[in-house]
């Protein structure tokens, strides 16, 4: 008799636990109209994909974390879209100027927000985004968007391999078809990432709240680059004389 599927991944060692960090950001995967407008080839049926991204995000803003949000933009006939352009003729939407690139409705980025505008399926490849997440010392990607078979998964992973623990929230996240989403869900799970409810993401957001106020005082009370040890030393002087 067959094993159980996750009986099986679990026997074989797969699925250990990915501890939440101390430092999280909220990835937000090309929440755009291509995939809520029932006109577009991509749409994908996820509303209620955007309805949790949108409480994740409002409780990631309340928290003050970090914040990326990603779009998908091409030169018209993107050249600058590779293989990937010709293997999915439908990003074609995504030429400059269409309107089914602009983020979906309450996705539009506040001031201070990152915006990621990437031509692949991963938001790390080929931008800043590692580069920025490191510079802001972010320890682990809560990472919600669309779809989950896509963007989302390649995101996953580049987060894990560039270090940043990938925590993926399951309401969060969607495909045009539950059987991608499922697999793929699983998938992640046993190999690459921590897959958790909206309910206990918001909850994790909510204990890290403002990380990134304490952390910049610490530094600021740390610093001990050399020009403000010359200028410790010039006060000593001074108070000396």
């Amino acid at each position: 008799m067959a094993k159980d599927l996750v009986e099986d991944y679990r026997d074989a060692g797969f699925g250990g636990p990915l501890e939440f960090g101390a430092r999280p950001a909220l990835i937000v995967v090309d929440m755009v109209r291509a995939y809520f407008d029932r006109g577009s080839p991509l749409y994908a049926g996820v509303e209620r994909t955007l309805e949790s991204t949108l409480r994740v995000l409002a409780a990631a803003r309340d928290a003050r974390l970090p914040i990326v949000l990603t779009g998908v933009r091409y030169t018209p006939g993107g050249i600058n879209g590779g293989i990937f352009y010709r293997k999915v003729p439908s990003l074609r939407i995504f030429d400059e100027g269409s309107p089914l690139g602009r983020f979906a409705e309450g996705i539009e980025p506040r001031a201070g927000e990152i915006v990621i505008i990437k031509q692949y399926a991963s938001a790390f490849f080929g931008t800043s985004l590692a580069a920025t997440l490191t510079s802001l010392q972010v320890d682990t990607t809560i990472i919600t968007g669309v779809t989950t078979s896509g963007c989302v998964r390649a995101t996953t992973l580049d987060a894990m391999q560039y270090g940043f623990i990938p925590y993926v929230v399951r309401d969060a996240v969607g495909d045009r078809d539950s059987r991608p989403h499922e697999a793929n869900l699983f998938d992640l799970a046993a190999k690459y990432a921590e897959v958790v409810s909206e309910s206990d993401i918001v909850g994790l957001i909510g204990s890290r709240a403002g990380w990134r106020s304490r952390t910049n005082q610490s530094s600021t009370s740390r610093d001990t680059s050399p020009a403000r040890r010359d200028t410790s030393n010039a006060r000593r002087e001074t108070s000396n004389r």
